[in-house]
């Protein structure tokens, strides 16, 4: 951790983005583009960004936004327990139903919300959104929404240990999870699907959280063969260089360099500062600095993909070079980033 110098955390950019319904999906620049209305997907992250904060300092700004956010959540699910995903400026639904990734967002983030520092009123929202959209995440076939519904029943756990339902649920989609990576993995592939797509890290993340809530060793030995196929793709001669968003890496194929965006490297340092934190294997947080100085610099373009100005973050590399937009994803990806790096050394000695 000497090696790596952190920016002081800064949200006034987050509050920028934000307006009564929520934060913005997208930026023309640092400025916010109402024309593109709002997710579900960047509130859930919004809601997570901000309680992380007020559980750091206690800012009350940092809950003001977070019952925003939170707000919006609960708009945005149907009465059956699905959610839409995407909403218009003019607060009009701009879908029947939105993915189930979004779904499994709003999972982790109510999840995350049964923390004791929060009002009751708060965990009592969040747990009636969390309780109505739970039974779709188990019926679901997405392995992503299976890891972020671990990742928000993980919390459910800690604050629940009485209901033995709790940890019923995490081993269904854990064992889900290595069902697709014992169908898929080979010799030299060693991961849950035929390619290599986005947020990629939760899914080890997942399993390293299923862990710790069960002490199954299954669970274990699956996040630590994932998580560490994955680091040897997209960490190439110490430096974090993820699969790029022009098209997926395929079984056998070639990683595609460019674009490069910011989840990619939150996923990795949230997914490494656990991974540690399980293990205290000091590889894995050596792991989460690289991919966090991906942030500060320390990429195949070796520009600052952090902006100090704003506090913010651009969307990404390109070949060419930066992405100038500052939308909520980025902004988020970098602030979540940031927060567990703020976890991470405090857990190392």
């Amino acid at each position: 951790m000497d090696s790596i110098k952190l920016p002081s955390i800064s949200f006034g950019w987050l509050q920028d983005l934000t307006d009564d319904t929520g934060i913005f999906q997208h930026a023309k620049a640092s400025i916010a583009d109402r024309r593109e209305g709002y997710t579900t997907d960047d509130n859930a992250r919004a809601l997570i960004a901000a309680l992380k904060l007020y559980r750091l300092g206690g800012d009350e700004q940092a809950m003001t936004l977070a019952r925003t956010y939170l707000s919006f959540l609960l708009h945005m699910q149907k009465e059956d327990g699905r959610v839409h995903n995407f909403l218009g400026y003019n607060r009009s639904f701009l879908d029947e139903e939105g993915s189930e990734d979004s779904l499994g967002r709003v999972l982790w983030a109510c999840g995350y919300s049964q923390d004791t520092l929060v009002s009751d009123d708060l965990r009592m929202i969040a747990n009636e959104i969390f309780d109505k959209s739970l039974i779709w995440a188990l019926k679901s076939g997405s392995p992503r929404t299976h890891a972020y519904a671990i990742l928000g029943l993980y919390y459910y756990v800690k604050a629940f240990p009485q209901d033995k339902n709790l940890p019923l649920n995490v081993i269904q989609l854990a064992d889900r999870l290595c069902e697709a990576y014992r169908h898929e993995s080979t010799e030299s592939w060693q991961w849950f699907e035929p390619n290599l797509t986005y947020a990629n890290a939760r899914l080890p993340h997942a399993l390293f959280r299923a862990y710790q809530t069960t002490g199954k060793e299954d669970y274990l030995i699956i996040a630590e063969k994932t998580f560490e196929f994955l680091a040897s793709t997209v960490i190439i001669h110490d430096m974090f260089q993820p699969v790029g968003n022009r098209s997926w890496q395929r079984r056998g194929g070639r990683k595609t360099l460019y674009d490069q965006q910011p989840i990619e490297a939150s996923c990795m340092v949230e997914a490494a500062s656990t991974a540690f934190q399980v293990t205290g294997k000091k590889r894995y947080s050596k792991i989460a600095c690289i991919a966090f100085d991906w942030f500060m610099g320390k990429n195949s373009k070796n520009i600052m993909v952090y902006n100090p100005a704003t506090g913010g973050c651009f969307d990404g590399i390109t070949p060419e070079g930066l992405n100038r937009n500052q939308g909520a994803e980025s902004g988020l990806s970098y602030l979540l980033a940031r927060l567990e790096m703020e976890t991470l050394c405090k857990n190392e000695p």
